[in-house]
């Protein structure tokens, strides 16, 4: 058994190269009562072999495998989102998006119209039965009328903002039917 120096001034090599070849499992120690030790035969042949595949290009450590993989995982990663892109583009191009912005304002044009068509729904629906009640009767229950849709305008809204699945990822704040102007 020989230790780290004498394999080091055999191979012509720094008593460091020899410790890498030793971590890198190229050269095996055995632990003795003197500590880590190189059986001759075994070191000599592993050397040999190491230097025979570096020689050939066949020593491909497993972390240079990984390295590959990965970077063909990459690059296919990377044509898919390349190719997915041009889909877009094509869609985009052939009308079949539109800027979010353009959505948000169609949204709210939408909501400022609905609440104030629900708004009105009190006055209409005392319009058609005022014939049939008294004008203090008449006005209590359009004011009812007012505060229930008023109420549920704001549980829509409560509802839309609390489900979370459909809300898109960059809500704006001040875009709901409670905030639009009436």
């Amino acid at each position: 058994m020989y230790r780290v120096e004498i394999i080091a001034q055999l191979f012509g090599v720094t008593v460091r190269r020899i410790q890498q070849l030793t971590q890198e499992g190229i050269l095996p120690t055995t632990e003795t009562a003197e500590g880590r030790r190189y059986d001759l035969v075994p070191t000599i042949q592993n050397y040999v072999k190491y230097l025979s595949e570096k020689a050939y290009g066949k020593n491909r450590s497993e972390e240079e495998l990984q390295l590959k993989n990965r970077k063909v995982a990459a690059e296919a990663s990377l044509k898919e989102a390349q190719g997915e892109l041009a889909r877009l583009k094509t869609d985009i191009a052939q009308g079949r998006y539109i800027p979010v912005e353009e959505a948000i304002l169609d949204y709210q044009k939408f909501f400022v119209t609905f609440k104030k068509f629900a708004l009105s729904l009190p006055s209409r629906l005392i319009g058609f039965v005022s014939g049939y009640l008294d004008p203090v009767e008449s006005r209590r229950i359009e004011k009812d009328l007012a505060g229930e849709i008023q109420r549920l305008l704001g549980a829509f809204v409560l509802a839309g903002i609390t489900t979370d699945a459909q809300t898109p990822p960059k809500a704006q704040k001040g875009s709901g039917p409670d905030n639009a102007p009436a």
